[in-house]
């Protein structure tokens, strides 16, 4: 599931649960889908953090370096 994908499907369960009609047992296991997709989430942001930072660094006469980012398993 792409980014986007699983920022939407924290959206519905973070309505849902918001709404407070689920039951319990039901609460617990949409709880714990989202925790895992904020997860999931903030490691692909973080990800893109790094490569953003590798893609702006500059040397001393104003050129532009990039390199390789190996995304770490």
């Amino acid at each position: 599931m792409d980014f986007e994908k699983k920022l939407n499907r924290l959206e519905e369960i973070v309505q849902k649960m918001e709404n407070g009609d689920l039951p319990l047992e039901e609460s617990l296991k949409m709880f714990e889908e989202g925790v895992k997709l904020s997860r999931e989430c903030q490691t692909r942001l973080g990800e893109a953090e790094q490569k953003v930072k590798l893609l702006l660094n500059v040397d001393g006469q104003g050129n532009v370096q990039t390199e390789d980012f190996q995304a770490k398993d």
